[in-house]
């Protein structure tokens, strides 16, 4: 399909994969991370949130009992691939194309998951050549970009910039910042941002939890990092902040049904996005509101 060779679909259950760090193993210049992030971001301005919001919770039952890190990569493939396609927007669709996201995150984190189990509520099992064709679909949109970008490939760079000498201390630190940005991947705000940024603002809350004493001069390690841009932390962190803190407690609502056919889903026009709508820059946050929630380090 789109002169797609299948086989290149299968080789990717065997690459080894960390989200941590996406580049080849052998790999020891991590300055690509930063220069090819944007190209590993969808455009959120392109994205039904609604269908967006449906999707996910189909994900999310779908992958109830598995590694977290596998819904973690299938909303990112999401995300993307919602950001570059049109679709029909049916419930079966919707389905097929969790699913599908799912099991290329499980094949890229060496997960085995039987097709039988990515059903929802005991609804409609795709067959595999179904889900397969599905799968080429979404690797096109992102032009085989499957070892994404994500803010966890930043949070080794950006600790290490921290004066931690407690082993102990260190894995909380890192623990607290994967579980916030876990929690906040479902607050649409956060997609206008880099991940490294992303990455940034989640360490710093983790931080401002755990090590409030040392919290203002990590936000001034990282804030003058030459990669990171100090407006757009500002307005990650107040967000970070509320998807944290707020958004985890609210959870993810929304189902979607499975009934109807899937057999001719790919054969409905599957199109590119409008190139009207654009990226937005990020600042979807009033100025009034950065002075109220910028870190005050005299308070610390």
């Amino acid at each position: 399909m789109n002169g797609i060779d299948l086989k290149k679909l299968k080789s990717f259950s065997s690459m080894e994969f960390h989200l941590e760090n996406p580049l080849p193993s052998d790999s020891t210049d991590l300055s690509p991370l930063f220069l090819h992030e944007s190209d590993h971001m969808p455009s959120r301005g392109c994205i039904d949130v609604a269908v967006r919001r449906e999707i996910i919770a189909i994900i999310s039952e779908m992958c109830s009992g598995y590694d977290q890190l596998v819904p973690y990569l299938s909303v990112n493939y999401l995300d993307r691939f919602l950001s570059s396609q049109k679709f029909p927007k049916k419930p079966w669709t919707l389905s097929l194309i969790a699913t599908s996201c799912v099991s290329l995150a499980a094949k890229m984190q060496g997960v085995s998951i039987p097709l039988s189990d990515l059903q929802v509520n005991g609804g409609l099992v795709f067959d595999s050549e179904t889900v397969q064709r599905a799968e080429v679909l979404i690797l096109g949109a992102l032009k085989w970009r499957m070892r994404s970008i994500t803010p966890f490939s930043f949070i080794p760079i950006f600790i290490s910039l921290f004066q931690i000498q407690e082993l102990a201390l260190r894995h909380a630190l890192i623990a607290r910042t994967t579980e916030i940005i876990l929690t906040a991947q479902t607050d649409i705000n956060l997609l206008s941002f880099k991940p490294s940024i992303a990455a940034a603002s989640a360490l710093l809350c983790a931080s401002n939890e755990l090590l409030p004493l040392q919290f203002p001069s990590f936000w001034v390690e990282i804030s003058d990092c030459s990669h990171v841009n100090k407006d757009h932390l500002e307005q990650c962190y107040d967000k970070m902040l509320q998807a944290a803190y707020v958004g985890r407690h609210e959870g993810v609502h929304g189902s979607a049904s499975t009934s109807g056919t899937a057999s001719n889903v790919l054969d409905q026009p599957f199109g590119s996005a409008s190139s009207g709508s654009q990226k937005t820059d990020g600042s979807g946050t009033s100025g009034r509101s950065l002075k109220r929630r910028k870190p005050s380090y005299s308070d610390q």
